[in-house]
């Protein structure tokens, strides 16, 4: 059996992953790994709420805004980066911590996707489509193709829609049935926790965050990507709110409306994708005693 342990921490947006795992890096002196898909990414200072400047300083973080967003990571290749990482961190550490709130990355991580084939040029032809007709024909077709699937899929995501059409026409079959069940074997030990909280507690933590993001320059942010804003990580909440605000279709209230209400969304969606993590424990991320007895049932503390 093995002695090293993954404690991946997750949890939907604003719940309070990042102290947390502060919390537990530092009681082990261990090395952070992130599982988010948009704080590998430096112009995204704002708007995905990466850890601080002073909690990088504070232990050693991996996958934070350590590429453009010209470099667009997926998922897959998450999974090679995350497991070649974590062997050269268990080389000096007996715990690592992850965390992040982005569910197929942290999927990749602990359980591995599953091959499924790839066709350029029927891509091609569904990104076509998407150009001329918008994504909302594509998830269509898609729910009508595979309704399991496409409950579970964003819909405003035009990268997840596509791969799903793209596994569909490579091989005639619902994408979902050729999901695989088996996740594969890691050499580590893994103790999963999803954070969650009071609904409306979690939903006024959401709010004043989305304020203090704006009040911190997030609109600034924001223009200084405008050119980009066709890119998958700025079709995201708290970007893709802005481009009509700056096509002057709304006003800033609105905005800031669209993307709290946006948040909330992605924060139910969160959670909805995290009950699939069938051993996960779920926990107050206030509540240190029920973290501590995990830890020691685990065998990770004494």
């Amino acid at each position: 059996m093995s002695t090293k342990t993954l404690l991946n921490i997750c949890g939907p947006t604003a719940v309070g992953k990042t102290a947390v795992a502060m919390y537990w890096a530092e009681r082990f002196k261990c090395p952070i790994l992130s599982t988010d898909s948009r704080q590998c990414y430096s112009e995204l200072a704002i708007g995905a709420a990466p850890p601080s400047k002073e909690e990088l300083a504070a232990v050693d973080h991996y996958f934070v805004a350590d590429r453009s967003i010209t470099e667009p990571v997926t998922a897959g290749e998450f999974e090679h980066f995350g497991i070649a990482t974590l062997t050269e961190l268990f080389k000096s550490h007996d715990v690592v911590v992850a965390v992040g709130g982005s569910g197929m990355y942290i999927d990749a991580l602990l359980h591995g996707l599953d091959p499924l084939p790839s066709d350029p040029e029927v891509k091609a032809q569904l990104e076509d489509r998407l150009e001329a007709e918008g994504i909302s024909p594509l998830f269509l077709e898609l729910k009508d193709a595979d309704p399991v699937h496409a409950a579970k899929v964003d819909s405003r995501n035009p990268r997840r829609v596509i791969r799903a059409l793209e596994v569909i026409e490579c091989t005639g079959k619902p994408y979902s049935e050729q999901l695989n069940s088996e996740p594969k074997e890691r050499d580590f030990n893994i103790v999963n926790w999803v954070l969650n909280m009071d609904r409306n507690e979690l939903y006024d933590r959401i709010n004043r965050r989305v304020d203090l993001m704006i009040n911190n320059g997030l609109e600034a942010e924001a223009t200084a990507l405008k050119e980009h804003q066709e890119l998958v990580s700025l079709q995201t909440v708290g970007y893709r709110e802005w481009w009509p605000y700056f096509r002057g279709e709304q006003d800033l209230e609105r905005t800031t409306a669209l993307i709290q209400q946006n948040s909330r969304r992605y924060a139910k969606r969160q959670l909805t994708y995290f009950k699939r993590f069938d051993k996960a424990l779920w926990l107050n991320p206030n509540d240190i005693n029920a973290q501590e007895e995990s830890l020691r049932k685990s065998e990770v503390l004494s």
